[in-house]
């Protein structure tokens, strides 16, 4: 998740967002010159940015997570340098005609239709996809507009310096190459059972490791298509019905293998067709003419992939290895060969009626989802909990007795009734025994839920851990010497000795690692080993932590390469546009940065922390 929220981390948007500067409302959220946030306004752009992010990654994104990624401040930085980047273009005077707006409208290949020119029914479908009606669209394309002569004045000229490219370069393209062995359980020798005040002893300097989480007992229903349709029941009339109706989609159709050769005229295809009747070959025939295997080989396609109905036709009349009469098509007179023929398969009910109840259940079922959610809101209005609407209702709710904020059962195991993708539990955990939740919205549908009972997190006594206590102790004392014994080895290899020698003094085996980067992954040698290997130098010997706490890795780096500099490279070209973005961001950040503290900037933090759930 984290990696996910690094791509999608939020620059200075001066190149265009969703209109959030008009009708300013009574509650105002931030204000930066004479430009109004409204609170309602940010709301609606925050959840936005929330509900993209939760497509991204598959599952709804809470206000917890999304503040613990700092998505919150992110969120009103852009906000409030698009809103002082608009009052400097009015303080500048800056403006942009209609035409020139719609000139570069008309210019954008989003609405372009398949003959190259705007579409203006593209035009519409598009932008009323993100909400935005017409008026709205050409406002927010001029501001953009101004926002990009601003940045692209300030950042005009700006070029990184050759010295820059020429390191960043030999950074990324370094490589190393090192000799390393492994040590593990083998070299840490036997390890004896802890005396009981040795464990005692570790426990009690460990206690918050084994300290037993807060686990909340809670209780939710689903009512979605999906959940609904496995409670329906399909009639096999009905299922057959729909199977009639589909028959033709759901087999196999037959499929040939097609050939075709097009002439101008009638008279050229019917000289051709008795060619091929005295002994002529299709093939020879087809190489006369100069056509290739791919111009006449139409593949081996289903009747309904040919797009001319004559062709079509009299492809699938013929049997294998016979040519056609002249058939007049589409696109001039042609003689068609048949090849291999893949019989179709015809489908039968037994076979696909399971699928087809399914679907029709499914299909019963989001005329339910509505209905179904009216009537939970009711009872739950009227105070009754998720289990008790959920019994009235005929619905099935689930009870989860125990479960931690991670989503553990007090024995360690996930929890495997709640669905992929429903984030219940950190919804659970931001809720409180007796709250009338909101429902979630999940998959078409809601998910009502309710906190039963809270377990706080307490210190659990060596008795109760004793297993765990004692494995981790071993496997402290494993890394422990491990370490220990690398250190040993390293000392003596600092003092010229042999990494081989030292391999087979403690049975390792060693093994080698060859002309790897910075950011290479090799299936033999962790991350942390290929970092550590570039922080040494050529011909010294390290040591780092290898696979969890029973493996230490020694290595010494054997070669260190720095391939040139070739600055006409394509590689060096993309790189070079890479740093000439980061210096433009950075130097239309510091900008916009000057800015705001010229123009003046408020928020109303306690509006802001309304909005993004801080304040719960």
């Amino acid at each position: 998740m984290s990696v996910v929220m690094g791509v999608l981390i939020l620059s200075f948007a001066v190149w265009g967002i969703a209109d959030i500067f008009k009708g300013f409302g009574q509650s105002t959220l931030a204000k930066i010159g004479s430009t109004e946030i409204s609170t309602e306004q940010f709301r609606q752009l925050y959840t936005e940015k929330l509900q993209q992010l939760g497509r991204q990654f598959g599952r709804p994104l809470t206000m917890d997570q999304a503040r613990a990624f700092g998505l919150d401040r992110q969120v009103l930085q852009q906000t409030i340098a698009e809103a002082a980047l608009d009052e400097e273009a009015r303080r500048m005077g800056l403006g942009m005609s209609d035409a020139e707006t719609m000139r570069m409208i008309y210019a954008d290949p989003n609405f372009k239709g398949v003959s190259g020119a705007f579409d203006p029914q593209r035009f519409q479908a598009t932008i009323r996809q993100f909400g935005f009606t017409e008026q709205r669209y050409i406002a927010d394309q001029r501001r953009v507009s101004l926002r990009r002569q601003i940045a692209g004045t300030v950042s005009a000229g700006l070029e990184p310096p050759k010295v820059m490219i020429e390191a960043l370069s030999r950074f990324q393209n370094e490589q190393r190459s090192v000799e390393y062995v492994k040590l593990d359980t083998a070299q840490a020798g036997t390890i004896d059972a802890p005396s009981p005040e040795t464990l005692a002893a570790y426990f009690d300097e460990h206690k918050t490791q084994f300290r037993a989480p807060e686990y909340r007992k809670l209780s939710f229903v689903i009512v979605n298509p999906e959940e609904i349709g496995k409670w329906a029941s399909v009639s096999d009339e009905d299922a057959k019905k729909r199977f009639e109706e589909r028959r033709s989609t759901l087999g196999t159709p037959e499929q040939r293998q097609v050939s075709q050769i097009v002439f101008p005229n009638a008279d050229e295809a019917a000289a051709a067709r008795s060619r091929i009747a005295s002994g002529t070959s299709f093939e020879d025939l087809a190489k006369e003419r100069g056509l290739n295997p791919a111009d006449v080989d139409l593949g081996t396609i289903a009747k309904s992939a040919i797009i001319d109905p004559a062709i079509a036709d009299a492809a699938f009349s013929l049997p294998s290895g016979e040519v056609s009469q002249p058939v007049q098509g589409r696109f001039g007179v042609a003689l068609v060969k048949i090849g291999k023929i893949e019989p179709g398969v015809e489908p039968s009910y037994e076979g696909v009626a399971a699928n087809l109840k399914k679907e029709i259940a499914a299909e019963r079922a989001r005329a339910q989802v509505a209905d179904l959610h009216n009537k939970m809101e009711d009872e739950r209005g009227g105070g009754a909990g998720v289990v008790e609407a959920a019994q009235k209702l005929g619905l099935a709710a689930v009870t989860i007795d125990a479960v931690d904020r991670s989503g553990r059962l007090p024995n360690g195991q996930l929890v495997s009734n709640i669905p992929r993708g429903l984030d219940v539990v950190s919804q659970a955990f931001s809720s409180d025994v007796g709250v009338d939740n909101d429902p979630i919205q999940f998959n078409g549908g809601y998910v009502w839920y309710d906190v039963l009972a809270i377990t706080p997190s307490r210190e659990r006594s060596l008795d109760e851990v004793r297993p765990q206590v004692e494995a981790r102790w071993r496997d402290d004392q494993i890394a422990s010497r491990l370490r220990t014994k690398a250190t040993e080895m390293v000392q003596k290899l600092d003092q010229g000795g042999k990494l081989a020698d030292e391999a087979a003094a403690v049975g390792a085996k060693l093994e080698t690692a060859a002309g790897f980067r910075r950011d290479a992954t090799l299936p033999d040698l962790p991350a942390g080993a290929i970092t550590a290997a570039f922080r040494t130098a050529k011909d010294a010997a390290g040591q780092t932590a290898g696979a969890g706490g029973s493996e230490w890795i020694v290595f010494r780096v054997t070669d260190v390469n720095l391939p040139p500099v070739d600055l006409a490279s394509e590689d060096i070209k993309k790189m070079k546009e890479t740093l000439q973005r980061g210096l433009t961001d950075e130097q239309v950040a510091q900008y916009v940065t000057k800015l705001e503290s010229e123009i003046g900037t408020s928020i109303n933090q306690a509006a802001f922390a309304q909005v993004t759930g801080a304040n719960n």
